[in-house]
């Protein structure tokens, strides 16, 4: 009869940019354990590139995480309790940034010959993950034709199907 342990992610903070190394030690360790013959405790190790000075451990108990990281020289510490699952699975599923995009939203160019150009998107094509643009900082309509990737989205279009509420008239007051 197998027995299911209930496992909880536990976050622990390491100096800034050595995460991929404690979680090499970490793992290390646990193999060395495993080859010893003792159980380990921690069922997996994940380092998010979001995420940046933390290393998320899967573990039944905070104990068993803490006993892992204990003694090494860029493990800041635990994060006090533990995290959801929720919290970082939108990290794990990458989603395509196609599904936000609509004609005439404002963006700015990240990568590529036009780096740091302002832009309204023209046309949006999902099967190429591409987004045709033109160029609002060029002295003429100048359509470009870029990847989704390397676009940020500074602001949406309006919708044409909100009523405007602002007064009609003269625009002058009556006493």
């Amino acid at each position: 009869m197998s027995q299911q342990i209930a496992t909880r992610i536990f976050a622990v903070k390491t100096t800034g940019g050595q995460e991929k190394t404690v979680a090499k030690f970490v793992g290390d360790r646990l193999e060395k354990r495993k080859q010893e013959g003792k159980s380990p405790q921690v069922q997996s190790i994940l380092v998010l590139e979001a995420q940046k000075s933390y290393v998320f451990f899967e573990a039944p108990n905070a104990q068993a995480v803490s006993d892992s990281i204990s003694g090494f020289k860029h493990v800041k510490g635990m994060v006090p309790g533990y995290i959801q699952f929720s919290d970082i699975e939108k990290f794990l599923v990458e989603k395509s940034m196609i599904t936000d995009i609509n004609v005439n939203d404002i963006i700015e160019i990240i990568a590529g010959p036009f780096k740091g150009m302002r832009a309204k998107i023209n046309r949006v094509e999902p099967q190429r993950n591409e987004v045709t643009v033109i160029l609002l900082d060029a002295p003429y309509q100048l359509p470009v034709t870029v990847e989704v990737g390397s676009i940020k989205i500074v602001s949406r279009a309006v919708s044409s199907t909100s009523t405007s509420t602002a007064p009609t008239g003269s625009g002058t007051l009556q006493p």
